[in-house]
């Protein structure tokens, strides 16, 4: 479950029983209410401060290649990662969905491992995927969905360990976080998962990385050869011409000498920027104020200037705000100022994309919509225009999480979190946009 952030990157915290349990006895979404547009005035003072910066204060351009002076990882671009063998997925949907068979639902699910995995296991804690994203070209260009002609896509993971546990300094959330690219090209997909590591330059000039924490990984952008990651107040950039193939597949994290390690991961990719919405360690506010929180995320190519879209997620209630942040044409980073936001009357958005016109987002189902079962009722995916009430478009997997628009095909994407450790829950899958 997508979590509010508050301060320090820590995850809102409750077990995930109670969640879910929140989540069954949630009232309607109120969609006679209008995905209304936020005050211009209030919209202007939504910034995204730069408080990493490559060549900066923080030395991360230095550390990257200090790094990789080590001799200890080897560089290597995504079009190696994705055709490279890698893990197995499943054909198909294959678990139930809720999608709308008049939009001609597809998709597929993971191997048992990552489709079973469980942040209440109280030994070895487990991933828990959140955000997915296409790959988009940073120069314009609509092919939406394939890197170098290959079909692929970008999702992020959270670990956690024991977070049943009613002991709270016993939940050990947001441990680490990883980012797999997937290679979509055969029905079975093929995907490499790359642990998200924070480079560092040590005294002596050496170079080393260690994991980024606190890290709820909660929404993705694959843009170019950057991965744009939300993490409540923070946006994460990661550089994708800097993944590095690690020599040993141990516990241990980081260099030692000429060998590298990440928590048994093949990959590593390091973070080169970093950006928050509040200033100091002030949290970000939900549903109101100016320092909005970044709980889900994805990319509106329109209008002539491509923007980082991110979604609020507020627990069993409405009032989320869905906010665009323009990207510079040059450096293809945030320009630091939003250009427009709205207040969606979906509850407990989980999800936000554009086409340029419709609004579609993830949610919880008005009474009567929907279905599933009462311990996993659906999710739904609802579409709007600014300033309209939102209609539901389809049901949707169970806690169905980001979003991610093709402009190439005009299909919806998503993805869901729910997890199941017996039979496995979840899916990756596409839609028709009608």
């Amino acid at each position: 479950m997508t979590s509010v952030w508050s301060t320090r990157l820590t995850v809102a915290g409750s077990a995930a029983a109670v969640v879910a349990t929140l989540l069954v006895n949630a009232p309607p979404a109120a969609a006679a209410m209008p995905f209304g547009a936020v005050d211009p005035a209030t919209v202007a003072q939504f910034r995204l401060n730069q408080v990493v910066a490559g060549g900066g204060a923080d030395g991360t351009d230095a550390a990257v290649a200090a790094v990789e002076r080590t001799g200890a990882v080897q560089k290597v671009d995504v079009s190696t990662v994705l055709n490279t063998g890698g893990s197995t997925g499943i054909a198909g949907l294959c678990h139930d969905t809720g999608l709308s068979a008049s939009l001609k639902p597809g998709g597929h699910c993971w191997k048992k491992e990552d489709d079973r995995s469980s942040s209440w296991n109280a030994t070895e804690g487990g991933w828990t995927p959140q955000g997915l994203s296409l790959p988009y070209s940073d120069s314009g260009a609509p092919a939406d969905g394939k890197w170098k002609g290959v079909p692929a896509h970008a999702v992020t993971w959270h670990h956690s360990t024991d977070m049943g546990n009613p002991d709270p300094a016993k939940r050990r959330g947001d441990e680490y976080a990883r980012l797999t690219l997937v290679n979509a090209k055969n029905a079975a997909p093929n995907y490499h998962n790359l642990l998200l590591v924070q480079p560092v330059r040590k005294a002596d000039g050496t170079g080393d990385f260690r994991v980024v924490p606190r890290n709820h990984v909660d929404g993705v952008v694959w843009y170019g050869d950057r991965a744009f990651v939300a993490n409540g107040r923070y946006l994460q950039v990661y550089d994708l011409r800097h993944i590095w193939k690690l020599n040993k597949q141990g516990k241990e994290v980081g260099v030692s000498g000429t060998t590298s390690s990440g928590l048994w991961h093949n990959y590593a990719v390091p973070m080169v920027a970093m950006y928050q919405t509040t200033t100091g360690d002030t949290p970000c506010s939900v549903t109101s104020g100016t320092t909005p929180c970044l709980n889900s995320l994805s990319l509106d190519r329109t209008g002539g200037q491509d923007s980082l879209v991110s979604a609020e997620y507020k627990k069993d209630a409405a009032g989320g705000r869905v906010v665009r942040w323009p990207l510079d044409a040059t450096t293809k980073l945030p320009k630091g100022t939003a250009s427009a936001a709205y207040s969606s009357p979906v509850w407990s958005m989980q999800g936000a994309a554009t086409d340029g016109t419709n609004w579609y987002l993830a949610g919880t189902c008005p009474t009567g919509s929907g279905g599933g079962t009462p311990s996993d009722p659906y999710s739904c995916v609802h579409k709007a225009r600014a300033n309209t009430a939102p209609h539901v478009m389809t049901a949707a997997p169970v806690y169905t999480q980001n979003l991610s628009y093709s402009w190439t095909t005009d299909r919806l994407w998503g993805i869901n979190e729910r997890i199941n450790s017996t039979v496995g829950k979840r899916v990756v899958f596409s839609v028709n946009t009608p």
